[in-house]
Order: C-alpha cells, then structure tokens, then sequence
C-alpha cells in the first residue's frame, strides 16, 4: 500500500468547521508516516473528479473531511475499487459516522483511527452500500414528504440556513397529501400503494439522527424499507418526534420491509441520497454487499 493518502476536503462543511478539521486529521496521519495532499474542489463535480482521478493514481486512502455530503462524494470515488474510504466527520449531520462509531467533530481523534487502521494490515471493516442507477449511498434513500421538504428548500432563496427547511416542512406540511407509489420488492409483484413517504435504508438514520429505519445494519446485504402511510398533519406530527428514538415504526401507520432491490415509482417526487439529489422517481435501490473498505 503506498504511504501517500489523499484528504477530501469540504471547506464550507459544518460552518467553516471542514477546512479547519483537515490540518489537526493530516498533523495526526503525518506522524503516523504518511504523506498527506488535500483535494478541495471549485465545486462538487471538480472535487469529484480529482477525487476519482486521486483514486485511479493509486493513493493509499481517500479521507472524506466534511458531512454527509462529502462522504457520499468520496464513495462515488471508492466504491467498488480497493481504496479504502476514511472519514473525518465534521459536519452538521454525521448520521453515517454516527452509524459506524466514529469520532465526530474531533478531527485528531478520526484521524488517529484512520492512522492505526492504515498501519493494521487488518485493519478496517467492510461495509454494505446502496445503489440507485449511479449514485452509491451509505444512509438513507429518501422519498416523499420528506424529499418534497428538501426539493422546496433548496428552491428557496430567503431566509438562509436551518430556518429555510423549517419554512420549507410548515409549507409541505399546509400541502399534505398522500402519494400513490408503486413498489417493487426484490422479484415480488409490484403494487400501488399510498403513502406519505417511503424511506430505504442501508443504514438507520439521515437528516442528523432522524432513525427512519431503525433496524437498518450495514453488513446485512439488505435494505430496510420505511413506510409511512397516509396520514392526517395531526397524525404526522405525532409520530415525527418518535423518529429520532426509532420508536415509530410501532405506530399503525407505520409498516416496515426488507429487501436487497426496491424499485419505486410515483408523480412528481424525487428520490433523495445521504442529503442530496438522486432525481425523480421512478428509482431502483440495490444492497452491494462488502463495497468500500471503511478505515476506523
């Protein structure tokens, strides 16, 4: 393995917290031996053809330092290759290093983990992911009333931050109504179905600590389906708050799956990954088992 390793950079991750999280990470994996360059892109697509371009060189590690965000950019880069993936999680979410127990927001500590997982030549676990057409993801699949939120948050151009996406869920919130979806599970028959929102999960959580599928694990081989049926708002903000204790998926409107291939179908919604953008539906989801080395 070379002793070059290669940190992804997310300057804008966490409030600024991404650009200042990679020197005490690359001070630590120095020490350890290891030579340290940076990769900051103009934007996602530049970042993430460095990224991949970084991969293809040979370096020994791609380090993802930001959120959610950029853990799904550098899995677009390792997955299914032999590099292996680190994270320092420093963003505001960090459902996916919240889910593998990594440190967060302590970037020496991550960085110490990758260092001593790097010089193990055992060293590292291998994990599940999904996959939607071409975009690989660690966390959840979103789809519904919640990427109806996303979607309309990021056409908002005022106010800026968290407030933006509460606007966004009280406008969706007024706007409540049940999707018609069609859902097909492994080779089952597809069905129709109405639903507020239907979630597929590689792992348990997204949003920052939201557990939509609780009983997600990451070396099953299989993807866990969240669905909410159809819900009055009452009804809805009832069972929101259960989420975060994953606690929900006992309430009658809740009804949960599993399988290794979901496809979904539906008008006018859009599938969301690890917090960004897949694209209208319909969609295919697939475990890949075994497919990125996680070091840490």
């Amino acid at each position: 393995m070379t002793s070059e390793i290669t940190l992804f950079v997310n300057p804008t991750a966490g409030r600024g917290r991404g650009a200042h999280a990679a020197q005490p990470a690359a001070r630590v994996l120095r020490e350890a031996g290891f030579s340290v360059r940076t990769v900051v892109g103009a934007d996602a697509d530049d970042a993430l053809v460095r990224a991949r371009a970084a991969v293809a060189e040979g370096t020994g590690a791609l380090v993802a330092v930001g959120g959610d965000g950029m853990v799904s950019l550098a899995l677009r880069a390792v997955a299914g290759t032999t590099t292996p993936l680190g994270v320092v999680a420093v963003g505001t979410g960090n459902d996916f290093a919240r889910a593998t127990g990594l440190p967060v927001r302590h970037p020496a500590a991550a960085g110490e983990r990758i260092a001593r997982a790097l010089l193990d030549p055992a060293g590292g676990r291998t994990l599940d992911l999904g996959r939607a057409g071409d975009r690989w993801f660690a966390t959840v699949l979103a789809s519904g009333f919640d990427s109806r939120v996303n979607d309309r948050g990021n056409r908002m151009t005022w106010p800026t931050g968290r407030l933006r996406y509460d606007l966004a869920m009280l406008a969706e919130l007024a706007a409540l109504r049940p999707i018609t979806y069609r859902m097909r599970l492994d080779d089952g028959e597809e069905r129709e179905l109405a639903a507020t929102l239907i979630a597929v999960g590689n792992s348990a959580s997204y949003g920052g600590g939201m557990r939509i599928c609780p009983g997600a694990a990451l070396d099953d081989g299989l993807l866990d389906v969240t669905v909410v049926g159809p819900c009055d708002r009452a009804t809805l903000l009832r069972v929101f708050p259960r989420v975060y204790r994953g606690t929900h998926t006992g309430h009658r409107v809740v009804t949960t799956h599993r399988a290794a291939r979901v496809s979904l179908a539906a008008d006018g919604v859009s599938a969301w990954a690890d917090g960004e953008r897949v694209g209208p539906l319909p969609v295919t989801a697939e475990a890949v088992p075994g497919a990125v080395r996680l070091l840490g």
